[in-house]
């Protein structure tokens, strides 16, 4: 019987992991450029200020991942509309991606293979 119990615990931890990040989206470059075509965008580098000064997507807002006021500029964007995050290599966006996650916003699209994998 309590093997039973963690079997069952541990499917519903996997379970919940996989709900918790249904919100997050990789998209590829191709898609990712198709979809940022949109008015209403929320499209967020989350690199250094000098990462993003050496060249970034056209109409991204800098918001350093690293900065302790990370968090703070994150509660400023709207969770009803779909955010659009990158970073260099897709590591940084991955982690950002799953801080938005767990801040509420529904719909989560990042970039796969960063900023390196981006052509304008």
């Amino acid at each position: 019987m309590p093997n039973n119990i963690i079997i069952m615990a541990f499917f519903s931890f996997l379970l919940g992991a996989k709900a918790q990040n249904s919100h997050i989206k990789v998209l590829t470059p191709q898609e990712f450029k198709q979809q940022i075509t949109g008015n209403s965008l929320q499209l967020i580098d989350v690199r250094t200020a000098i990462e993003f000064k050496s060249g970034h997507i056209k109409g991204a807002k800098n918001m350093d991942f690293f900065s302790s006021s990370f968090k703070a500029q994150l509660e400023k964007l709207n969770k009803e509309k779909p955010v659009y995050v990158y970073c260099r290599s897709g590591n940084r966006s991955n982690k950002a991606a799953h801080v938005l996650a767990k801040m509420g916003f529904i719909e989560i699209f990042d970039l796969k293979g960063g900023f390196l994998n981006w052509k304008e």
